[in-house]
């Protein structure tokens, strides 16, 4: 296979991981974080570092439409729920490790 080639798929499978992720809005991204140690944030992040190590510059806000699929704010208004004291708690017992 050539690096193209898995740089293709890879690239596809991440879509396909945004496009689960934006199906299953009701998975709260401290869910996400409490459980995989990751969430949409994340992949906003992950973006931006990667594309300063390829010499290009993505901002933070587009990043986060591109994952989200809107903007950062919308998506907050349209799908976030108040974290729960028990997230808060499990998020604060895994951050200490």
């Amino acid at each position: 296979m050539t690096v193209d080639k898995q740089t293709e798929i890879e690239a596809a499978v991440f879509r396909r991981l945004l496009k689960h992720l934006d199906s299953r809005k009701d998975v709260q991204n401290i869910d996400l974080m409490n459980l995989a140690g990751f969430c949409r944030n994340c992949f906003s992040k992950w973006t931006v570092a990667e594309a300063e190590k390829l010499g290009e510059t993505i901002d933070i806000d587009t990043a986060r439409e591109q994952v989200y699929g809107m903007s950062y704010s919308e998506w907050k208004e349209k799908h976030q729920l108040p974290a729960t004291a028990e997230q808060l708690a499990i998020f604060e017992q895994l951050s200490k490790k």
